[in-house]
C-alpha cells in the first residue's frame, strides 16, 4: 500500500485545547498542526510589535478559504506569520459554511452525492472545517475575513438563479463578469466524482449545478473583498477547482499577483508558482531558467542518486509502492513478453486527473490517446506495447471511479496479443519495465522527466512537463503522433548531449523548483509534515533559505527557484 493510500486512510479528528481554554473535538489532525495560540502567547511582545510594524506594509491575502484541508492550511498559517514578520499586512480568508460544496467535499468522505444535492454538506463537514481554520488562523489576530461577511442575500439569490438557469452543456464554458465560474465548477464536480466525465452519474447534473452556485458565490465574495482592499499579492493552494480557481480569476482581474502552491514529491519540499497552478506554469517555463545553470560532477551525481531513489521512494513523501517488483525476468514472464521483439512502454495518468490538470494537445483527452494507440499497435505485430496504468488510480488520495482498464475493455474484450496491460494494483516497478523498453509513450506523467534522464527516448502526446525541453519527441496533432509511431522501434538511446540536458532539467525540476523548508518534519501520517517551531526566530529572514525564497516571491514577485546547485552537498535527499 502506497503512502497516499495509507495517509488517506488515517484521516481522523482529535481534541485540542484552544487558547481560550475551550475543548473542541472537531479540529482535524491537531497533533500535527502548529499551536500558534501557545507560541504567540509565549512571544506576545515580538508578535505584537511585528503586527504594528506591518500596518503600513503591502496588503497580502492568504486566501486559504477551506480551513479544513489541514495539510494545506497548516503551511498557509505559517506563511501568514512569516510574511507578517517581514512587514506584510497579511489578510486571511476562510469560508464559514457559506458554500453548498467545495474542494473539501470528496467522494471517499461523502459517497452519496444526494448530500450535495440536498445542501447537506454544512451538517457533515463544515463544523470541523471551520474549527480547524479557526484553530490555525484565529490566534494570529490578523485581518481575518469570513466569506459570509462578503456575500449578501441578493448575491445568494443571484447565485442560485444563474446556477439553475445555465444549460448543462454551457456550464464548462460559462463565464460571469469575465470569471470562468463554469470551468471551475465543472472541474470541481469531476474531481468529486473522480471521473473524466459525468455521463454515467445519475446526480451529475445537480452536483455540477451546486458547484456552479458555489463558484458564483465565491466570485461575488472575492469581488466585494477586492473592492475594499488593493491586494498587492495573494497566496493559496491549488489554484484550480472551486473555490481556489475562482479566487485566482477574481484576484488576477483585480490586479493582484497570484501565487499558487502545493506539496511537492521530495520530503520537506513544496512547489510554488506565479499567476497559475504549477501544472500549467511548468509547461510554459522558459528553458533559459535552467539550461545555463552551473553544472558540476557533484550536481550530476546528486540528481542521479535521487532519481535512482525514486524507484523505492526513499527520499519522497509521495510514492505508490512499498516493495516494488523490480526483477524484469519475472515481470516479462508474467506478461508473456517476447524478449526478441522490441517493447514500447506506455504510461498513463489517472483519467480525471489528466482531464483537469493537463491541456489537450494531439488528442482531445487521454482516453482517445490510449484507444488510438492500441488500435495502431494492433496493426504492428512486430512490436509489443506494455501499458502501465497509473497506480494512483487505486492508491491516490482520490481513487479513480473511472478505471482505465474498464474503459479499454469496453472496446477490446480481448486485447491484441502484442498489447500487455499492467493494472494499477500491480506491485510491478514502472521503472524496471520502462528501462527495458525501446521507447516510452506518455501523455502527462512527470515520469518522462526521469526516463529521459537515463537515456530512454520519450514520445509526448499530451502536455507533460518534459515537453518542449529539447529532449523528447513531441506530437502536436494526431497525424504527428502517428508519424512518430511509424518510426518505431528507434533502436537506440538518447545521445550524451540530450541525456545531459535531460539531467539538467530533472535537477531543476526536483531540486530547484521543489523548495525545501527545513522546519518541516515528515510525520508518516496526515498531514505528511509538521512545522517544528519553538520560536518565532525560526521564521525570521535569514533563518531558512527556502522560506526566504517563498516569502520574497509572494511579496516581490521574484522567481520560486531554490539555488540548489550552489548548495550541493549541504542538503538531505
Amino acid at each position: 500500500m502506497g503512502l497516499f493510500k495509507k495517509l488517506s486512510n488515517r484521516l481522523q479528528k482529535v481534541a485540542f485545547c484552544n487558547p481560550t481554554g475551550n475543548i473542541s473535538n472537531l479540529v482535524e489532525h491537531a497533533e500535527n498542526l502548529p499551536d500558534w495560540g501557545s507560541l504567540l502567547t509565549k512571544e506576545r511582545r515580538i508578535w505584537s510589535n511585528a503586527k504594528v510594524n506591518a500596518q503600513n506594509g503591502p496588503d497580502v491575502l492568504i486566501a486559504t478559504t477551506v480551513g479544513g484541508f489541514a495539510a494545506l492550511s497548516s503551511l498557509e498559517s505559517l506563511l501568514a506569520v512569516a510574511l507578517t514578520l517581514r512587514g506584510a499586512r497579511v489578510h486571511t480568508l476562510l469560508c464559514d459554511a457559506v458554500l453548498p460544496t467545495c474542494l473539501r467535499v470528496e467522494y471517499p468522505t461523502i459517497p452519496d452525492p444526494q448530500v450535495i444535492a440536498d445542501y447537506g454538506i454544512q451538517g457533515r463537514l463544515c463544523n470541523s472545517c471551520q474549527e480547524t481554520g479557526q484553530y490555525l488562523f484565529g490566534p494570529l489576530g490578523l485581518v481575518n475575513h469570513k466569506l459570509s461577511e462578503l456575500i449578501d442575500d441578493a448575491s445568494r439569490q443571484r447565485a442560485k438563479r444563474f446556477a439553475a438557469a445555465v444549460s448543462l452543456e454551457e456550464i464548462p464554458d460559462f463565464r460571469l463578469d469575465d470569471v470562468a465560474v463554469g470551468e471551475h465548477a465543472y472541474a470541481g464536480a469531476l474531481r468529486y466524482f473522480a471521473s473524466g466525465n459525468l455521463y454515467h452519474e445519475s446526480l451529475g447534473e445537480v452536483v455540477v449545478r451546486r458547484y456552479l452556485e458555489a463558484a458564483i458565490l465565491t466570485a461575488e465574495g472575492l469581488n466585494q473583498l477586492t473592492r475594499q482592499y488593493p491586494f498587492v499579492s495573494s497566496c493559496f493552494n491549488h489554484g484550480i477547482y472551486c473555490p481556489q480557481g475562482v479566487i485566482g480569476d477574481v484576484l488576477r482581474k483585480a490586479g493582484s499577483r497570484v501565487v499558487n502552491w502545493n506539496i511537492a514529491y521530495r520530503k520537506k519540499c513544496f512547489i510554488f508558482s506565479h499567476n497559475d497552478t504549477y501544472h500549467h506554469t511548468l509547461l510554459e517555463e522558459p528553458v533559459e531558467a535552467w539550461e545555463t545553470m552551473p553544472w558540476t560532477d557533484v550536481t550530476e551525481a546528486e540528481i542521479k542518486e535521487y532519481l535512482r531513489s525514486r524507484w523505492q521512494g526513499s527520499n519522497d513523501w509521495i510514492w505508490f509502492h512499498e516493495k516494488p517488483e523490480e526483477r524484469f525476468e519475472k515481470i516479462a514472464e508474467e506478461l508473456d513478453l517476447d524478449r526478441t521483439r522490441p517493447i514500447i512502454g506506455m504510461l498513463t495518468n489517472v483519467m480525471w486527473d489528466a482531464q483537469l490538470h493537463y491541456r489537450a494537445n494531439a488528442f482531445p483527452n487521454m482516453l482517445s490517446w490510449v484507444m488510438d494507440t492500441i488500435r495502431y499497435f494492433a496493426q504492428r505485430s512486430g512490436l509489443q506495447l506494455v501499458i502501465r496504468i497509473h497506480p494512483a488510480e487505486i492508491r491516490g488520495t482520490l481513487p479513480s471511479r473511472q478505471p482505465l482498464l474498464h474503459e479499454i475493455q469496453k472496446e477490446w474484450q480481448v486485447l491484441p496479443p502484442n498489447v500487455k496491460v499492467i493494472p494499477p494494483e500491480s506491485q510491478v516497478s514502472t521503472y524496471a519495465v520502462m528501462e527495458h523498453c525501446d521507447s516510452v509513450l506518455i501523455y502527462g506523467t512527470k515520469t518522462g522527466v526521469e526516463l529521459t534522464s537515463i537515456g530512454i527516448p520519450v514520445i509526448v502526446a499530451g502536455e507533460a512537463w518534459i515537453r518542449n525541453k529539447g529532449v523528447t519527441l513531441d506530437a502536436s496533432s494526431r497525424d504527428e503522433y502517428i508519424g512518430l509511431l511509424n518510426n518505431l522501434p528507434l533502436g537506440k538511446r538518447l545521445d550524451d548531449e540530450t541525456r545531459l540536458r535531460a539531467l539538467k532539467y530533472a535537477y531543476h525540476f526536483f531540486y530547484r523548483r521543489m523548495i525545501p523548508l527545513d522546519l518541516m518534519e515528515p510525520t508518516g501520517a496526515w498531514p505528511p509534515y509538521r512545522p517544528s517551531i519553538e520560536s518565532l526566530e525560526q521564521l525570521m529572514p535569514g533563518r531558512d533559505t527556502g522560506l526566504d525564497i517563498v516569502c520574497d516571491g509572494i511579496m516581490n514577485g521574484t522567481p520560486f527557484v531554490y539555488p540548489a546547485e550552489l548548495l550541493s552537498g549541504g542538503r538531505d535527499g
